[in-house]
Formats: C-alpha cells, sequence, structure tokens
C-alpha cells in the first residue's frame, strides 16, 4: 500500500472544467419537483437545481436521505417529470433522449431475470429494441469478457452472488453502447469487500466505454474514489450545497493505493465538510 505521508498529494480543486465542444450529457436548469403528500400537503422534494455533467464525466450526488438525489435521477431518466424546469441529455429532452437509448440505468437491486441465464439478462434490452440474434449474442459475449463473467455465461442469477448479479446488471445497461449510465445506489446492498472491488470494474468499465456517469451514493468515500466531481446536496428540500471537484488521476491510476493517498483523505473530509460544515476525522466512512 502507498504512505500518504509520501505520496504525491493530489489537492481536491473547485476551477471550472472546460466546456466540451457539442452538448452536455446533462443540463439540470432550475428544476423543481414538488408532490403533494397528505391532507393535500405540498412537499417539495427538489428547489432550483441545476447542473451540468460533460461527456465522459463521472459525477456522484451525495447528501442526506431525503435529499432528493433519486428523484434528481429519476428526472433524468424520465422516469418523473419536474413540476418546472428543464431537463436536456445531450441536446434533447430527457423523453427523446429515454426514446432514443441515450443512457442505461442500474439500481441497487440488481433486477435480473431469474429465468435468464446471464447472456439472456444481457441481451434483454438489445431483444427489445429488434436486434437480431447473432448481433445480441455477440454483444453479450463481448459484455460478459467486459465484466468478467466469461465463465459464468449460461448460469443462471441464483448461481451468482450478489457482486457478480451487478456485474450482469452493469453490463446489461451498457448493451446498446449508451453515453450516459444512471446509477442509483448499484452497490449499496453489497459487503464492503465486494462494494470496493466494484467499484475499482465500474473505473474500469467507465474508461474503457467512455460513457459519462451519474451516480448515487450514501458513501463518501465511494463518491470520492469514483468521481470526477462530487456534488453534494441540501437536506430537503434538495438543493445543491456545495460542488467538490475531486482531481485524483485518471481512471488508470484509481486503484487500491489510491485510497490511501493524502489527496484521497483531503478529498473525504472536503466533502463530509460540505455535508456538514464542520472540520471531520479524515478517515474512510460510510454515511448510511
Amino acid at each position: 500500500m502507498s504512505n500518504a505521508n509520501t505520496d504525491p498529494v493530489a489537492e481536491p480543486v473547485e476551477t471550472p472544467r472546460p466546456h466540451p465542444r457539442g452538448p452536455m450529457a446533462v443540463e439540470v436548469a432550475n428544476v423543481v419537483r414538488t408532490f403533494t403528500g397528505k391532507k393535500g400537503a405540498v412537499v417539495t422534494a427538489l428547489s432550483d437545481v441545476s447542473l451540468t455533467v460533460a461527456p465522459g464525466e463521472f459525477v456522484s450526488l451525495i447528501g442526506p436521505s431525503g435529499c432528493g438525489k433519486s428523484t434528481l435521477l429519476r428526472l433524468i431518466a424520465d422516469l418523473d417529470t419536474p413540476t418546472s424546469g428543464d431537463i436536456a441529455v445531450f441536446g434533447k429532452t430527457a423523453r427523446r433522449a429515454r426514446i432514443d437509448q441515450e443512457y442505461g440505468i442500474a439500481f441497487q437491486q440488481a433486477g435480473l431475470l431469474p429465468w435468464r441465464t446471464v447472456t439472456a439478462n444481457i441481451e434483454l434490452p438489445l431483444e427489445l429494441h429488434g436486434v437480431g440474434k447473432a448481433k445480441r449474442a455477440a454483444r453479450a459475449k463481448e459484455l460478459i469478457g467486459l465484466v468478467g463473467l466469461s465463465e459464468f455465461a449460461d448460469h443462471y442469477p441464483d448461481q451468482l452472488s450478489g457482486g457478480m448479479q451487478q456485474r450482469v446488471a452493469i453490463a446489461r445497461s451498457i448493451a446498446e453502447q449508451p453515453r450516459l449510465l444512471l446509477m442509483d445506489e448499484p452497490f449499496g446492498a453489497l459487503d464492503e469487500m465486494t462494494r470496493e472491488h466494484m467499484q475499482l470494474e465500474l473505473v474500469r468499465i467507465t474508461a474503457e466505454t467512455g460513457a459519462a456517469v451519474v451516480f448515487v451514493t450514501h458513501s463518501i468515500p465511494e463518491a470520492v474514489f469514483l468521481s470526477d466531481r462530487v456534488v453534494v446536496m441540501s437536506p430537503r428540500p434538495g438543493r445543491i450545497r456545495d460542488i467538490v471537484d475531486v482531481r485524483l488521476g485518471s481512471a488508470a491510476e484509481r486503484d487500491e493505493d489510491l485510497r490511501e493517498n493524502a489527496g484521497f483523505f483531503a478529498a473525504v473530509t472536503k466533502v463530509r465538510e460540505a455535508l456538514h460544515g464542520v472540520d471531520a476525522p479524515t478517515v474512510g466512512v460510510d454515511l448510511r
């Protein structure tokens, strides 16, 4: 393991990222989402939220339970509609982007169909969109290799560990080669060792595919390890409290040793202070 006292310190900074040519992967402008609660009371889940995600960028959303992280992800995915404000995905409306299969989605539960093999589960979105059998099989084989499950192609979900099931779910989410991945606590149900391994896998997969990612998590170390930027949200009504720009090297440089790097600890502390507004010890702590 690297020594945090001798490694170069990759300090988190908050300088603006350069604006790439072409549309942003995600643009959220002045979004409000309200719900009608019991006895007609209006509950504001999100209040005046604006955010951009560049193509190929990894952005995590973090904040206390009920702050609207998952609501924001659902709005981007066109699984819900904002009360006011605008959302664009690669310059398209969220609805158009969904129809055009611009993004893939992965949730905390893998959601695999138990009667379908690993291969058949990964082929499912391709099958639903009319891709031919030979092309489906070739794409599934490629993705199974990408997530390191070649020996399990003919296994069923109940024959796989939780981490392996999530690998299948991630492979399925990128089957149609989306330019954007929307991920809602995909590793939240895993044990810590498996979770850290899956973080490494996700870094590798996103580096190879070049997809942008919007990732919801409760874990500060997870957000820092994975992300280019960490968006810190306030308690309900959810607003963006701060954005921490994390510069800890390229995906190829993010390995287990990074978790012992002084720059990693500094970024964890910065995110924690943004959440709580107080100094905190520089140790990895999951907020859940």
